[in-house]
């Protein structure tokens, strides 16, 4: 039972963890709201002004001028928001490798240097935007990666929180829709992004009081506690489920001293041992042809014995794990294997993930690049429409804080109802793992009827409908990206989970820039009529269920491959 001020702790850090999501981490996706500020701060207007003095006299050309100077916002942007999701690997993988702490210094560093970087721009000087937004959203990116891993502090809404932040990160485009208020009622660009810096100073102090040094591990060991003072656990002393048997190389087992491991006894219980480190209780003894498991712990200590030589009790553990020969005193249990990283992204699970995000992530950005000639071709030209449709877009992208849990509850509901199938010598995290996988397959098959239904009303050219076409689309997206996240967590050890989400992320950011060939197909050869690109896009999104497919093919099949490998019940009586 946690004391009060545990508790305290744990919800503050679950607090101020969505309130960075919410403000700090997307907000570069608002562009279009400080858009209006910077040209009011005649931003870039340098381009106008060398136009009119090369032209032949006269006033400004407004409309070429303004052409000029939005592509040049256009281009700020198009790299601010590459760079947001292409700069996740590198990120993921300086959080695997030097842990929590230093990855949000300098997260904090480049976040501060573009708030900096825009408070005392000018007019003059608006080639800093550049690099201020890029910073800006890869100071973002990894401010949300580090914030991923408070989900592991709460096991019964694991997925929720994760949804829930990735939820916070589509709402953070609010930020700058405030920069655009409070400017419109005086305030001062520079006044509001130093503002904006000097709120750096809650991250540090959350970095350093609230997270971890490393990482925050799962599933979490017994009496863990979490914070600046406490030593982690790293990937070396945590023992995680194997990924896939079949994939695990040998050498790459870890001996158990962070979690628990189970072994099922003659009446059907588990005779639990404890590997905390430095407080091992379950001691392994071999003397000739006897192993002997004890349980050291007061009244009705128990002991179990498994007659038989050695080699038949080490071929038994070999079917679950990796048994070290020179096993000493003290150690928690069999070793289980830990996949490499190489086996984790050339897997099918992996590979299909990438093709399910990347092609749904595919046809929301194209949605978003068509959508102003869209509605242009829908109204007949009619400004005040095309305003007003915009407007809704706009405001339906708000409301992604509150859909995006809907999709952990989901996962997390499920994967309470799911009764993990676990095997003799199997530990109850590995089957604990299986029956999460399996329990994500109804949210991912979800998120593809959501991308085709998307599909499907973007396809209509009918204004009254895109309103219902807007929310589909957003609440596609935050079971999308949610989802991805919460998947992530599941199928693949912890301490690859910076390394994997941002390869993920790094990928279908590159999936993202094939829209500029299918925006210029649709200019060219299609003569702006996309009805056919529409179509074809509706079957590759349909063809994304092999995603949620095959992760239930890979549950079944390891399940029955496990209850293949592990001995039958009158084998086991045998031998003990």
């Amino acid at each position: 039972m946690q004391s009060l001020g545990e508790r305290c702790k744990l919800y503050l850090c679950f607090t101020t963890g969505l309130i960075e999501c919410l403000g700090f981490t997307g907000v570069i996706f608002g562009w279009a709201s400080l858009v209006f500020v910077l040209k009011e701060e005649e931003y870039f207007m340098d381009v106008c002004d060398t136009l009119h003095n090369t032209s032949s006299g006269g006033a400004r050309n407004g409309s070429v001028g303004c052409d000029l100077q939005d592509d040049r916002f256009t281009l700020v942007f198009t790299i601010a928001a590459f760079a947001f999701s292409f700069f996740a690997f590198p990120s993921g993988v300086v959080f695997d490798y030097l842990g929590t702490m230093v990855t949000r210094i300098l997260a904090i560093t480049f976040y501060t240097a573009a708030a900096l970087m825009i408070a005392f721009s000018t007019a003059a000087s608006a080639i800093l935007l550049f690099p201020a937004l890029t910073l800006m959203a890869i100071g973002g990116s990894m401010l949300f990666i580090t914030n991923m891993q408070v989900a592991n502090l709460f096991t019964n809404r694991r997925s929720t929180v994760i949804t829930l932040y990735n939820g916070a990160l589509d709402s953070a485009s609010a930020v700058f829709l405030l920069v655009k208020v409070l400017h419109e009622a005086g305030f001062s660009l520079m006044s509001m992004f130093l503002f904006i810096t000097s709120l750096s100073t809650i991250h540090i102090l959350r970095t350093f009081f609230l997270l971890p040094r490393t990482h925050i591990p799962y599933p979490l060991p017994e009496r863990y506690t979490f914070g600046f003072q406490r030593p982690q656990i790293s990937c070396n002393t945590l023992a995680l489920p194997p990924f896939s048997l079949e994939e695990s190389t040998p050498g790459q087992g870890e001996p158990d001293h962070g979690s628990e491991g189970n072994m099922r006894g003659k009446d059907g219980t588990h005779d639990e041992m404890e590997g905390d480190t430095g407080h091992g209780q379950g001691n392994m003894e071999a003397d000739g042809g006897e192993r002997k498991v004890e349980k050291e712990g007061g009244p009705g200590e128990r002991q179990e014995h498994i007659e038989g030589g050695n080699g038949e009790v080490q071929e038994e553990m070999g079917m679950i794990g990796t048994v070290s020969p020179n096993e000493s005193e003290g150690s928690a249990g069999p070793e289980e294997q830990i996949p490499t990283f190489r086996s984790c992204i050339s897997s099918k699970i992996f590979l299909t993930q990438l093709f399910w995000l990347g092609v749904i992530q595919l046809q929301m950005a194209l949605f978003i690049g068509t959508l102003n000639p869209m509605l242009i071709q829908a109204t007949d030209g009619d400004s005040l429409q095309v305003s007003r449709f915009t407007n809704a877009f706009a405001f339906t992208q708000f409301f992604g804080i509150f859909i995006a849990p809907w999709n952990g509850l989901i996962l997390d509901r499920h994967r309470r109802r799911a009764k993990p199938t676990q095997t003799r010598g199997e530990s109850t995290a590995g089957s604990q793992k299986l029956a999460d996988m399996e329990s994500a397959v109804l949210s991912l098959a979800i998120t593809v009827t959501l991308g085709i239904l998307f599909s499907i009303f973007a396809t209509i050219p009918v204004l009254q409908v895109q309103y219902l076409t807007f929310v589909l689309q957003v609440t596609t997206r935050c079971f999308l990206f949610g989802g991805a996240s919460s998947f992530i967590t599941i199928a693949f050890p912890a301490c690859y989970f910076g390394k994997i989400l941002g390869l993920t992320f790094a990928i279908s950011a590159c999936f993202t820039l094939l829209q500029y060939p299918c925006l210029a197909l649709i200019q060219g050869p299609l003569q702006n009529h996309p009805l056919y690109l529409k179509i074809g896009l509706i079957v590759l999104v349909t063809l994304t269920y092999a995603h949620p497919i095959n992760v239930y093919l890979h549950c079944r099949r390891e399940m029955g491959k496990r209850g293949v490998v592990i001995p039958s019940q009158a084998e086991v009586s045998d031998l003990e």
